[in-house]
């Protein structure tokens, strides 16, 4: 394959996707893995699909947490996910928070979820077939990014993600 042959890809929101939203999480400590979550990843990484994480972490802006603190929680997760052969190809996080603006974040405005600007940073940077493509998240501003960006969107409300993953498989 190569650089210019398209592959469809998943967007997968993190708190309360691939994790249990606990709020404000950004050590491995924190992290519950959903039910079926490295599943789901390692599925989807053997279908040849991209997997990436677009998340708002509004703690950044908050000062409860670091973009470091963040960083280093995606590598952790994509070392807990490689124990099973699966893997996150990128991610993108929005530490941009309308009630805690500063002049570090505002470019980051259009990241936050509902806007599309994580998806489309994706898109513009890995050779993505739009089409194809589609996003899992548990709030509403997931499905209206996803929307915004022209991509499909699907809502997660519990269970195994892996059966959810493989339910909307089945029907594409």
């Amino acid at each position: 394959m190569n650089a210019t042959t398209l592959r469809s890809a998943v967007f997968l929101d993190r708190d309360g996707v691939l994790n249990e939203d606990s709020g404000y999480a950004y050590r491995p400590d924190q992290i519950n893995w959903i039910a079926g979550a490295k599943e789901a990843v390692r599925f989807l990484n053997k279908a040849n699909y991209y997997v990436f994480v677009v998340t708002n972490q509004t703690g950044i802006s908050r000062n409860l947490y670091t973009e470091n603190d963040v960083q280093g929680l995606h590598r952790w997760m994509n070392a807990e996910l490689s124990v099973v052969g699966a893997r996150i190809d990128d991610f993108r996080y929005s530490p941009y928070h309308p009630d805690f603006e500063n002049e570090t974040y505002t470019n980051f405005k259009n990241w936050r979820k509902p806007s599309p600007g994580m998806i489309l940073d994706l898109i513009k940077k890995w050779p993505v077939d739009k089409h194809q493509s589609f996003l899992i998240g548990d709030r509403q501003s997931d499905i209206e990014a996803a929307e915004a960006a022209n991509i499909a969107g699907f809502l997660f409300n519990g269970g195994d993600l892996l059966s959810f993953v493989e339910a909307i498989l089945a029907s594409r």
